[in-house]
């Protein structure tokens, strides 16, 4: 098979049926009938299941992986991969913000260059002020701390190689960041700038953005916990300073040491920076204890998928 479209379903029930049609005709315009549309169902509470699964009636190039709960975008998207067998996958979001048409323009990229993958990044961040500048701040600390070189404003929509895709299924973490896992997989990669539509409110609150960091963040790097050490000893050196500091007052210049209130704030800092540097680990540990389970990071409930007709169903 030559072309894998692969895309994620979450609260995209108004979106299927002209993902559909659009995608059909982009791989139909650039391989003929050589392709698949495999539509993952990541436990969308809407009608996005079932309106999937009509279609899977009707055109025979259409598979429906329905996962058993919803397990998030970044597993959705690899359970997906799990599931291409095209010789080029192209990956990318079904509610339309990032048209199935990218597709010639990310193809002819992959050939005149010979890349293993092709991925669109916004020129212009969507979205308002804060939007703009909350996406730009996570990109610049995911580099600071990890040293994984994510572009700003990468999206999902990316052409990819099938010996690229292998690689990439070979990380079998269970807490992923498939942004950071793009980059690590290695290979020729070429990126083009595209204009990402705003179709839909987005999903990611400010909570679910600063877990989404500090995930990305403890899944690519161990530089936190190099900091909590290094911070420590500062912490240390800068009370053992102190101290020499009242000794010098109290016995060459004969003034004890005095105050309550510093004695007080003391403990606070201290006890403040002990919890935080028990909670970084904590977070470290509590991902060992996830990897070590070796649970499937998704589960699938069903695969829905119309067989090709033969010869004898014709007669």
């Amino acid at each position: 098979m030559k072309l894998s479209i692969v895309a994620t379903l979450y609260r995209s029930a108004e979106y299927v049926d002209e993902f559909h049609r659009r995608a059909s005709r982009a791989a139909r315009e650039l391989v003929g009938d050589d392709y698949e549309i495999i539509l993952v169902n990541d436990g969308s509470p809407d009608a996005s299941l079932d309106l999937a699964i009509q279609l899977t009636e009707t055109d025979p190039r259409v598979a429906v992986v329905d996962l058993s709960r919803n397990f998030g975008h970044h597993k959705a998207m690899m359970t997906g991969l799990e599931h291409s067998c095209g010789e080029r996958v192209f990956l990318l979001d079904s509610d339309l913000e990032e048209e199935p048409e990218w597709l010639f323009e990310f193809s002819a990229i992959m050939e005149s260059e010979s890349c293993d993958t092709v991925y669109g990044v916004q020129q212009r961040r969507k979205g308002g002020l804060f939007e703009r500048i909350s996406g730009g701040l996570f990109f610049r600390v995911f580099r600071l701390l990890t040293g994984v070189a994510q572009p700003n404003n990468i999206v999902t929509a990316r052409l990819m190689s099938r010996r690229y895709v292998d690689a990439l299924l070979l990380h079998r973490e269970r807490e992923l960041n498939i942004g950071g896992l793009w980059i690590t997989t290695g290979f020729k990669q070429c990126q083009k700038v595209v204009n990402k539509h705003a179709t839909s409110p987005t999903s990611y609150s400010l909570v679910h953005k600063l877990k989404h960091l500090v995930n990305a963040v403890t899944s690519f790097s161990s530089l936190p916990l190099v900091f909590t050490f290094y911070a420590g000893m500062l912490i240390s050196l800068s009370a053992l300073a102190y101290i020499v500091y009242l000794v010098f007052l109290y016995f060459l210049i004969g003034s004890p040491p005095e105050g309550y209130i510093s004695v007080i704030v003391s403990i606070w800092l201290f006890s403040g920076l002990i919890i935080f540097f028990l909670g970084m680990q904590g977070i470290y540990i509590s991902k060992m204890f996830s990897e070590v389970k070796q649970r499937p990071y998704t589960i699938v409930r069903q695969v829905y998928r119309r067989k090709p007709e033969t010869s004898d169903d014709r007669q």
